[in-house]
């Protein structure tokens, strides 16, 4: 059994203070029998985040930095037809939130989106999209879907490394993305007049002001089997909701990561793949390691907190 968790630790200081006090007991005990071994990742400046680079490299995907052809899965996931091998990316619909410090991408979630506001705001911005010659496709209320040649091997960032931040910080300039850009400009002129964000207005809810163009590129073979991804960190995370955060990790310890040690206990081969901002560090167990082996490198293992900012 193999089980990702993303967001295991971010890099801001109310993480690393609430690290310090956390206790993962079951995460302990499981670390202490198990050995490091693949670590991916770059920086906290990658487009492409390591949890999603982790779980691409386990499906067996290639793709560069910021490549990696989730809108091409999800599409066929919610029965979009006609994927093919044509590149296709993911247009989440947001809300870009305006400050004296600039503009800054709020949680899509946050929207509770329904299904009938999403397809009205596609509805009223196809045309922008169709001009220029892209397929658009409705799958969920927080998932459209756009297919064009230009889309092919377009480094876009990761939705979970534009939230909470600037959103120019995350749009590369580059000729392909000038396109997107104007989009996104046309698009914010249309939704500002339409009747659905009146109606959420009125009712103090987010408008969606904009578009968050990511996952592209063209479908590819899966190649491994998928681990089982737990994300519970993740919103509290995003929100910067530390008390959350540790809740969930408590949860997360006394649920999946304790079942993940009994399975090891029994003798089954687990994997567990622990992510940052910067890096995902995969833990298994060792080759032929015996009970010395196991007893002493539970007694030198680094402090659980040291494991978790290392990410």
């Amino acid at each position: 059994m193999q089980l990702l968790v993303p967001f295991a630790s971010t890099l801001t200081d109310g993480c690393r203070h609430t690290i310090a006090d956390l206790q993962l007991p079951q995460l302990a005990r499981l670390l202490a029998r198990l050995a490091p071994s693949t670590r991916i990742g770059t920086d906290e400046a990658s487009l492409t985040p390591p949890h999603e680079r982790a779980l691409a490299d386990a499906l067996g995907w290639q793709g560069a930095d910021g490549c990696l052809p989730w809108a091409a899965r999800l599409a066929g996931d919610d029965g979009i037809a006609g994927i093919g091998d044509a590149p296709w990316g993911l247009l989440t619909p947001v809300h870009w939130q305006v400050s004296a410090e600039g503009v800054t991408l709020v949680d899509p979630d946050a929207l509770a989106l329904a299904e009938d506001e999403s397809r009205a705001l596609l509805g009223a911005v196809r045309h922008l999209f169709e001009s220029e010659g892209w397929r658009v496709q409705w799958g969920a209320p927080l998932r459209w879907y756009a297919s064009h040649e230009s889309l092919r091997d377009l480094p876009c960032a990761a939705l979970d490394r534009a939230i909470g931040r600037a959103v120019d910080e995350w749009m590369r300039p580059g000729p392909r993305l000038a396109l997107v850009r104007r989009l996104q400009s046309e698009v914010q002129m249309l939704l500002y007049q339409a009747p659905v964000n009146d109606a959420r207005e009125a009712r103090r809810a987010l408008t969606v002001n904009s578009f968050w163009l990511h996952g592209c590129g063209a479908a590819q073979p899966t190649a491994g089997a998928a681990p089982q991804v737990d994300a519970r960190l993740r919103s509290p995370a995003l929100a910067g909701d530390w008390a959350a955060w540790a809740e969930a990790w408590r949860a997360l310890d006394a649920g999946p990561i304790a079942a993940l040690l009994r399975r090891a206990e029994s003798g089954e081969r687990v994997a567990l793949t622990l992510c940052g901002e910067r890096h995902a560090q995969r833990f298994e167990p060792a080759a032929a390691q015996g009970l010395w082996t196991r007893f002493t490198r539970g007694l030198r293992a680094p402090p659980l907190a040291q494991v978790l900012e290392a990410l």
